[in-house]
């Protein structure tokens, strides 16, 4: 084995390994952008009208180098930009790359910073003076290699289009990723500021609401007002399980959405965790119901928080199984194309994780040879189908 080959050797011999490695792996992985670049470039330069499709070339690309790599298309598609750019905007950068010395990381931030360039002349000047001094930028933190290529790109780039269209074009809102904590869902971005100013003011007069006996801390109920907001709401239900308490009725949460869950029986008969409005931080003892999958998002979903739901107002339908029997139409009723959605959660081409929510319902032997049954029944996402 290659760490058996290890064990004898001194450190200085282990560090050098680790460095040629790396050399090694940013030598491949200028290969694979390479290989990605052409197969783009001989799909996607002469498209012309088609490149205004929904579904074209570059889609076609994506899906199987999405497949290729066993990632999203989403991602697939980011290598595909990047390959590009290394061929066409950056050569002397993307040299330095296949030589190994600079990493993939160092050519991203390179790529990003610089992507919005317009001009080839200062985009020749700014790739010759970063492929002068990348691979000293190993060392740097991120922030400090945001920085040199930004000296550069302000140098060359005389309007200052990347600050002028950076400061615009940032501004976007990101809801969670699919490995974020259960129970929660993290939500950053970027927005004028005046809106961010009057979205502060809107959620702390709405966290405002509630009575002094409210268990959560500012923060949370905080939180809890972009909730409401959501619903279409302007005051927060309290937490405070007084009887008499002025501000307990519903705040729309939970009632003004339908939201899919695939679950066991039992946890819906979970009670809500005192502990997640609270201040206390204490380790919750109580027996651990099973958790749920929200479909929409395709996330796991805590009994306690599937508690607190339906606590608040949500009410509970059981999806119901399909008959085992094909129906005569060649589009599926409604409780089956729902049967269809949850079940699959996502779209079921390899890599995509469009959730099935916002896929179509195919036939995988065309109708009428394959019948309409569940076996018969698959959800793919628009571009996929």
């Amino acid at each position: 084995m290659f760490e058996q080959s290890l064990w004898d050797a001194d450190d200085d011999a282990l560090v050098g390994v680790i460095e040629e490695r790396s050399r090694q792996e940013a030598r491949e992985a200028a290969q694979r952008l390479a290989a990605i670049a052409e197969l783009t470039s001989r799909r996607c330069d002469k498209e012309g009208v088609r490149a205004h499709w929904a579904c074209d070339g570059w889609d076609s690309v994506a899906g199987e180098v999405a497949a290729a790599l066993g990632v999203s298309p989403k991602k697939a598609s980011s290598q595909m930009s990047l390959a590009l750019a290394l061929r066409h905007r950056m050569p002397k950068v993307a040299a330095l790359f296949a030589q190994g010395k600079v990493s993939y990381r160092v050519i991203t931030v390179i790529n990003w910073r610089t992507h919005l360039v317009d001009s080839e002349d200062a985009m020749a000047n700014i790739d010759a003076k970063l492929a002068e001094r990348a691979a000293r930028w190993e060392e740097l933190s991120d922030y400090k290699l945001a920085q040199s290529i930004d000296y550069w790109v302000d140098r060359f780039d005389r309007d200052a289009v990347q600050r002028v269209r950076t400061t615009a074009r940032s501004r976007d809102l990101h809801v969670g990723k699919r490995d974020d904590e259960s129970e929660t869902t993290a939500i950053w971005g970027r927005l004028y500021a005046t809106d961010a100013a009057a979205l502060d003011r809107r959620l702390m007069a709405i966290a405002e609401t509630v009575c002094e006996d409210d268990p959560r801390t500012t923060a949370q109920r905080r939180a809890d007002a972009m909730g409401v907001l959501t619903a279409g709401g302007d005051r927060l239900a309290c937490s405070c399980a007084n009887p008499d308490c002025p501000a307990a009725e519903s705040d729309g949460r939970a009632s003004n959405v339908v939201i899919h869950v695939v679950t066991e029986a039992a946890a819906l008969d979970a009670a809500p965790d005192p502990q997640m409005n609270s201040k206390d931080v204490r380790t919750r003892t109580s027996p651990a119901k099973p958790a749920a999958v929200l479909i929409k998002e395709n996330k796991i979903v805590p009994a306690p928080l599937l508690a607190e739901l339906i606590r608040s107002g949500a009410k509970v339908r059981e999806v119901e199984i399909p008959a085992d029997i094909p129906e005569s139409g060649y589009r599926p009723s409604a409780k089956l194309e729902e049967f269809i959605r949850v079940r699959d959660l996502t779209c079921r081409f390899p890599g995509c994780e469009e959730p099935a929510e916002f896929c179509d319902i195919d036939h995988t032997v065309p109708y009428p040879v394959g019948p309409t049954h569940p076996s018969n029944l698959k959800a793919l996402c628009r571009k996929h189908y």
